[in-house]
């Protein structure tokens, strides 16, 4: 994975190109839901990029979400992280939302949704945690209209995580008609607690890459470059 493969453009085209929508920003969870009986795919991939600095890490995360009926989707996430010098962990992420409110003449809607992280290896000191959210946004109108998003979240079973939620934050602005800025936000000092920015590009009706980078709100050595790669089927 070339560091120009990873300053190419993201995922989430919105509008106008009239790209099906996608389940998160970049890290945050979005108000969209996969549509009923499609699938969505993704591949995911983040390193800090200090292939020779102790504690480096290249995390693989493959995702399948599928829609269901009354606004609602389920999915399930496989995380492979692999840590210079260390065994690699792995760990399931089942998760439900429900989009229980969209008003498209407004440019509003809303979801709520949780998320059960299960690690598979490396149990011993490792938690299993369950995380729930519910998030609102606002579109507007016209042709680089914004949309904001917000809300918060709860942990559950974390007891070695200093915050145990915190608020959601979400920014995406159209640049041109298949490419998007992309910011997202969660507070809190914990394993989510992270700001990140990147760029959207839409390669196809129904695929979308993604590229970008993350900062940890604490700890310079958690932040990481990601690509990422979504097609619905």
């Amino acid at each position: 994975m070339t560091l120009a493969l990873m300053t190419l453009a993201i995922f989430l085209g919105l509008g106008r190109y009239e790209v099906d929508a996608q389940t998160t920003l970049m890290n945050v969870p979005s108000t969209d839901v996969v549509s009923s009986k499609k699938v969505y795919v993704e591949m995911d991939f983040l390193t800090n990029y200090a292939w020779q600095r102790e504690g480096s890490f290249q995390n693989y995360i493959p995702r399948t979400v599928i829609g269901l009926p009354k606004n609602f989707e389920a999915g399930v996430n496989v995380s492979f992280t692999h840590v210079t010098g260390e065994d690699s962990p792995v760990e399931v992420q089942p998760n439900v939302k429900w989009q229980f409110y969209s008003n498209e003449n407004k440019g509003t809607a809303a979801a709520v949704g949780c998320v059960l992280y299960t690690p598979i290896t490396n149990r011993a000191g490792t938690d299993t945690l369950g995380q729930c959210y519910a998030v609102g946004s606002k579109q507007f109108s016209g042709r680089f209209g914004p949309r904001f998003t917000g809300g918060g979240y709860v942990l559950m079973g974390a007891p070695s995580e200093r915050s145990k939620g915190g608020a959601i934050a979400g920014y995406e602005q159209p640049l041109t008609k298949r490419l998007y800025f992309i910011a997202d936000w969660f507070s809190g000092d914990n394993r989510f607690g992270y700001v990140s920015s990147g760029l959207s590009f839409t390669t196809t009706k129904d695929s979308s890459l993604t590229a970008g980078y993350a900062f940890a709100n604490r700890g310079r050595g958690k932040n990481s470059l990601f690509v990422y790669y979504g097609k619905q089927f």
